[in-house]
């Protein structure tokens, strides 16, 4: 579970390389996750040949994680709505995405690119996100989100959500356009990103 919590989705190949255990050890905790309703499996097919199953935590597990603050954030949320003018929840909302994004922007300025969006992925994994970035073409990035700790909060206030592409834009200092949402149906929730043209690394 750590591993698919860290990586988003894993085939068993690559749960065997992660892990180093073996295929039949790695099959057999995948029986006993899908048994729990931990996990789901889904096929994928990439080129010609047969479709490989990816697997990836549902709902049920990504509920297990220790932090269970959306249930106080919910709670601050729906008090906050009845208490003050929608322009006032607002300009609360903006300046904790500005205060985010300005602690981010501190440590992502002096990086190179693409190494800052690199970082911004390592930022968003220190907070419960599950997410990896990927080349779509010059100049173009691809940010996924494959989880999201506050989903549960945007189902009751979307607003939230619609804050993301702000905060990265702002601490990369790029244009970022949110193409696609978890909470619409969506696998992922991914982010368009224009920087500046030189290949991604990752060491």
């Amino acid at each position: 579970m750590r591993a698919l919590r860290a990586n988003g989705r894993m085939t068993v190949s690559e749960l065997v390389k992660d892990l180093r255990i073996t295929h039949i050890g790695v099959r057999h905790h995948l029986s006993s996750l899908l048994a729990e309703g931990m996990i789901e499996g889904r096929e994928e097919r990439h080129g010609i040949g047969r479709p490989h199953l990816v697997y990836r935590l549902t709902e049920t597990a990504l509920d297990r994680n220790p932090s269970k603050y959306y249930k106080f954030t919910n709670f601050l949320l729906d008090r906050l709505k009845e208490n003050l003018p929608p322009e006032m929840v607002d300009r609360l909302l903006r300046e904790v995405a500005s205060s985010i994004a300005g602690e981010w922007k501190t440590e992502l300025d002096p990086l190179p690119w693409p190494r800052r969006i690199d970082r911004l992925v390592q930022l968003l994994a220190q907070d419960g996100f599950i997410a990896q970035v990927e080349e779509s073409g010059p100049d173009q990035y691809r940010l996924l989100e494959f989880a999201c700790p506050y989903s549960k909060i945007s189902l009751h206030h979307p607003e939230v959500c619609a804050l993301d592409a702000s905060i990265f834009s702002h601490a990369l200092g790029a244009q970022v356009e949110r193409t696609a949402c978890i909470r619409s149906g969506s696998e992922t929730c991914t982010f368009s990103i224009t920087g500046a043209s030189r290949p991604l690394t990752h060491d």
